[in-house]
């Protein structure tokens, strides 16, 4: 059993040897050797230089023959971490990397981690079918699996593990319900294409009233952080918002049609 994603993208091993690592300095504004950037991120010096490789990260200032990193390093692996974690192909963070400038500081960056966050938790778990079945508390043959994937409880992967999409009870409640199988995957099918295209709207609306006149104004760094507090305050609250109007207007068709 796996809970995915744990693992960060690996890189082939360099010929360049770390230097020795020197007394690190707790404040944040502090210059790190590679050795004390891979302590402070948690990403292997390995990794940190496959990353400076592909020109995920910038350049370290040499002092002699030691490079030395900086916040924006820091701020810059820290984000990295997070779309690896969040499920992002490296390919998709070299996309998003790509452009964001290499001398951007923590503030700016920490609006772009803000971005990413994920509107609600995701929690993935990678299990076997035998412990499937033992969580279920019964066997569950293809047909129940097939459907409990298109619920979006359950995803199966190439290797015939099933990765858990959070609490299996919910897909399990559905499909003790007694209603078709063809109703679930309609329904739900009917949800998937409502709700992409409210997300897209949404994010659409979030682009031109609020981000572009960011970027039009040149990114100002006092609207940074303010940007990033409120988002954070916007995604619980959207969420909400929409269920809430959902519940409302099924109540709303129910009277319609009861009237």
């Amino acid at each position: 059993m796996a809970v995915h994603p744990t693992a960060r993208p690996t890189a082939p091993a360099s010929p360049e040897t770390s230097p020795a690592a020197e007394p690190a300095d707790a404040g944040p504004a502090a210059e790190l050797t590679v050795d004390q950037l891979a302590e402070r991120t948690g990403i292997s010096v390995r990794t940190i230089r496959f990353y400076a490789g592909r020109g995920l990260i910038g350049p370290p200032r040499l002092r002699g023959r030691t490079g030395l990193y900086g916040p924006e390093h820091v701020a810059r692996l820290e984000l990295i971490g997070e779309m690896s974690a969040l499920g992002f192909t490296l390919a998709a963070i070299e996309r998003h990397l790509g452009r964001v400038p290499h001398d951007a500081g923590p503030e700016d960056l920490a609006l772009h981690r803000a971005l990413l966050t994920p509107w609600v938790p995701e929690h993935l778990e990678d299990v076997s079918r035998d412990e499937l079945d033992r969580r279920a508390g019964r066997p569950l043959d293809d047909a129940a699996v097939a459907d409990l994937q298109t619920l979006g409880i359950v995803e199966v992967l190439d290797d015939g593990t099933v990765r858990l999409h959070g609490a299996l009870g919910p897909g399990l409640d559905m499909l003790d319900s007694g209603l078709p199988p063809t109703l679930l995957r309609d329904s739900q099918a009917l949800i998937a294409a409502h709700t992409t295209a409210l997300a897209e709207d949404l994010m659409e609306l979030f682009q031109r009233e609020v981000l572009q006149p960011y970027r039009d104004a040149g990114r100002p760094a006092a609207q940074r952080v303010r940007l990033a507090a409120a988002l954070a305050r916007l995604k619980p609250i959207t969420v909400q918002g929409l269920v809430a109007a959902f519940g409302r207007a099924v109540n709303r068709t129910i009277r319609d049609q009861v009237g």
